[in-house]
């Protein structure tokens, strides 16, 4: 496994991190779900990524069992707030009470006493940024939390948080969680511009597009049985909108390039996310532990400008660089 610093903070992560987002508490057993982190753990991954809303607070407690026994100081868990985890009108959102609240229900339900990353799942544009980030600087102190950062957060929104930080003396954030992909550059225009010059690193998840480039979905073919297309979990209907034929037919002949330097199409996919230096570790999710170790053989690969060349050749103006020209997702990674 490689390691690199999250963002310009000291704090190192395993490049490869694991993420319980469809998974954990909803798309496999337990046992599955504790075999999947046991085969993280033994293939280096160090970093654990979660969120308060997976499957209804429950992938947060899987993955607390899943963790327990472990020695603390070796991993780096990450968890998130936002979205709503009960009935309550502040139930939700970024106001101080929920933040206060949720990251207790986090550290009980993760077993743990802190979360070395705490993140804002998204923008709250009904509370005062400086009421959110004053809540986080308080978490910080009081040593419940070691580092903040945000997940799908605009340019000129992690830019306002930082402005508001420097003038009262919060901490900084440190990471940014976006989907980013060979299909999803949305990032690459504004986001990576401003985290470079700010040593913001990004955290990415979907990697492999929901499994889209691991190849797996085929052109004029329905989706394979038991695959993320065919559910109805949050996977679905993010993978629908990819369904498209000359998509789909442009993945496919990213498959020679795999072959041709050894990987599979998710190896090459994860390993091409990591090709940017902005990008302090990608985000893979695993129902089976042998995808585990099939996706952390993408550390350390170097791919030339001539491969990246290719892959850019081959996906053309299949890739999505402006998210004004599509639907947004509104999936929670």
């Amino acid at each position: 496994m490689e390691f690199r610093y999250l963002g310009r903070s000291g704090l190192k992560i395993s490049e490869i991190a694991y993420g319980n987002w469809l998974t954990h508490g909803s798309q496999v057993e337990e046992d599955a779900a504790r075999a999947c982190v046991r085969a993280a753990l033994d293939e280096g991954i160090t970093t654990f990524d979660t969120a308060d809303v997976y499957a209804g607070t429950r992938a947060e407690e899987v993955l607390g069992r899943a963790l327990k026994g472990q020695r603390r100081e070796g991993l780096e868990i990450f968890t998130k707030v936002y979205w709503p985890t009960g009935p309550g009108v502040n139930d939700r959102g970024l106001s101080r009470k929920h933040i206060m609240e949720s990251i207790n229900g986090s550290l009980r339900r993760l077993g743990t006493d802190y979360v070395d990353l705490y993140q804002a799942h998204r923008f709250d544009y009904e509370t005062p940024l400086e009421e959110t980030l004053r809540a986080f600087d308080d978490l910080v102190r009081q040593g419940k939390v070691l580092y903040v950062g945000v997940s799908e957060w605009r340019a000129e929104q992690i830019e306002q948080a930082l402005k508001i930080a420097d003038e009262m003396g919060f901490d900084r954030i440190v990471s940014s969680q976006p989907q980013y992909s060979m299909l999803w550059r949305v990032i690459e225009e504004e986001v990576v511009p401003l985290c470079e010059r700010e040593g913001i690193g990004q955290i990415v998840w979907s990697p492999i597009a929901q499994g889209v480039l691991t190849g797996k979905y085929k052109p004029g073919q329905p989706p394979p049985a038991g695959s993320r297309g065919t559910d109805d979990k949050g996977g679905a209907d993010m993978i629908r909108r990819m369904m498209d034929d000359d998509l789909l037919t442009r993945v496919q002949n990213l498959r020679p390039i795999a072959d041709d330097l050894g990987l599979s199409m998710a190896q090459l996919a994860v390993a091409w996310t990591l090709q940017n230096p902005n990008v302090s570790a990608a985000i893979v999710g695993a129902s089976r532990p042998e995808q585990v170790v099939d996706n952390v053989k993408a550390a350390g690969v170097k791919l030339d400008a001539d491969v990246l060349k290719r892959i850019d050749d081959v996906l053309g103006d299949v890739v999505i660089r402006d998210a004004s020209k599509t639907a947004s997702p509104r999936t929670r990674p």
